[in-house]
């Protein structure tokens, strides 16, 4: 399947940390129903952005469980290949 590196350039007025931990959960509860498996995220609280590492059949699909879990979309998404 797909791996793909999604990136939230700018979070909402006063996001933090602990709300994106909280939105991943959401992601983490639809993900069976579409197919998907987020990994990981990581939050750059200075510079207001979101990443995420996901399994996805495709890019909108990784999109469609932001958008249902908590509306906070990408605003880009990469396909990825891991590394050693």
């Amino acid at each position: 399947m797909p791996l793909f590196m999604d990136v939230h350039e700018s979070l909402p007025e006063g996001a933090d940390a602990k709300a994106v931990a909280q939105a991943h959960q959401e992601d983490v509860k639809l993900q069976d129903q579409y197919g998907v498996k987020y990994h990981k995220y990581w939050v750059d609280e200075k510079d207001s952005k979101v990443f995420c590492l996901v399994d996805a059949p495709d890019a909108e699909t990784a999109a469609k469980v932001h958008r249902e879990a908590h509306g906070l979309v990408a605003d880009k998404i990469y396909e990825v290949t891991e590394g050693a």
